[in-house]
């Protein structure tokens, strides 16, 4: 497997991640057992990959620890990119369906996996989702600069980001990469985004 540097950073991850959100969220429309998913997982590990995608929001929580489990024994090898942005009843696990990115939110969910899975441990990329819940505010990004120094997380990146949000944040705590939907169907971050990630030295990561 071929392997890449994220932007300017020495987060060097394979040219090939896998997203595992359609494991057990979303998407799906007949899961995998977990014993699947987490098979599934190990062996794309087996095969070179090192990158790992997840989100607070998918499941709510369920897919977190389902790749936090499958990447324990291999969680110092590995890079998992773990969104966060909505507001989910850390409690009940309950999605309210609006963005939530205060500085409360941020620690509690980080604290709350912590005592539950092995995920909080493995986080090598945090990752505001989507880019208008606007994690270039101070706030935000003293929240992420908290759990970078905690090492509950070890680089900062933007899910969907616009160019202003992207400057902003970029300038106050470093931006290593953005994910944004591109693809056949999809080519709008071609014409702004993409030339400003070349100008700061920024990752472009496809859905």
């Amino acid at each position: 497997m071929k392997t890449r540097k994220l932007g300017n950073s020495n987060l060097e991850v394979s040219a090939i991640g896998f997203g595992c959100m359609g494991l057990n969220a979303s998407y799906s429309t007949s899961v995998v057992t977990k014993d699947e998913g987490i098979a599934l997982i190990r062996a794309a590990v087996e095969r070179g990959v090192t990158f790992f995608d997840t989100a607070e929001v998918y499941g709510p929580f369920r897919n977190e620890e389902l790749v936090g489990e499958a990447l324990a024994p291999v969680r110092d090898q590995v890079v998992i990119a773990a969104k966060f942005g909505w507001d989910i009843d850390l409690a009940t696990g309950e999605n309210r369906r609006r963005l939530n990115n205060r500085p409360e939110q941020i620690h509690q969910g980080r604290h709350r996996r912590h005592a539950e899975t092995a995920a909080d441990r493995l986080h090598r990329l945090a990752v505001s989702a989507p880019g208008r819940s606007r994690c270039a505010d101070g706030g935000c990004r003293g929240a992420v600069k908290e759990l970078i120094r905690e090492r509950k997380a070890r680089y900062f990146g933007l899910s969907e980001a616009g160019v202003q949000s992207i400057r902003r944040a970029h300038a106050v705590l470093p931006v290593t990469a953005l994910q944004s939907e591109y693809s056949l169907w999809t080519r709008e971050p071609g014409a702004e985004v993409l030339p400003v990630l070349e100008e700061l030295g920024i990752e472009p990561r496809s859905l």
